[in-house]
């Protein structure tokens, strides 16, 4: 596609990126949605599901959405919704992972998302294999959660 038609669909350059982010997102969360509602209500389960759900995610939408999750940080009504978002899914991790800590602070679940960024980014680019992003995220978040505040 060159320039002149993705414009005719959309005014902007941070339009696009809203669109594209939204979409994104969207998937996200009927992935992570669903996988959820089949997951094992243990801890392993529940911290699988988030970390494979994530990275796969992100693979699936390709190689790009990395980029496009960064570009959002250019203005800031796209920062804004950039935020938004990442609060939802945290929200919904800190529902999934609640059951097995006695709290999981807001600076943890940030620790855990920017892992989960980076990781899949690295996977992305074919730094790391999907597997070792999703087994190392798992960790994380098995990590995060046996750290929380008592």
């Amino acid at each position: 596609m060159t320039k002149p038609v993705v414009y005719d669909h959309f005014a902007t350059r941070s339009a696009l990126l809203a669109a594209l982010y939204q979409e994104f997102d969207a998937r996200q969360n009927q992935v992570i949605d669903a996988a959820l509602a089949a997951s094992e209500p243990t801890l392993d389960g529940r911290a699988s599901v988030i970390a494979s759900s994530y990275v796969d995610c992100v693979l699936e939408q390709g190689r790009e959405i990395p980029g496009v999750v960064a570009a959002l940080v250019g203005t800031p009504e796209l920062a804004t919704m950039k935020r938004e978002h990442e609060a939802v899914f945290l929200e919904k991790c800190r529902v999934a992972l609640t059951p097995f800590s006695r709290g999981i602070t807001t600076a943890r679940l940030c620790g855990m998302l920017g892992a989960a960024a980076g990781l899949s980014a690295a996977a992305a680019s074919g730094e790391i294999t999907a597997r070792e992003a999703s087994d190392e995220l798992y960790q994380t978040i098995r990590a995060m959660v046996a750290r929380s505040p008592g």
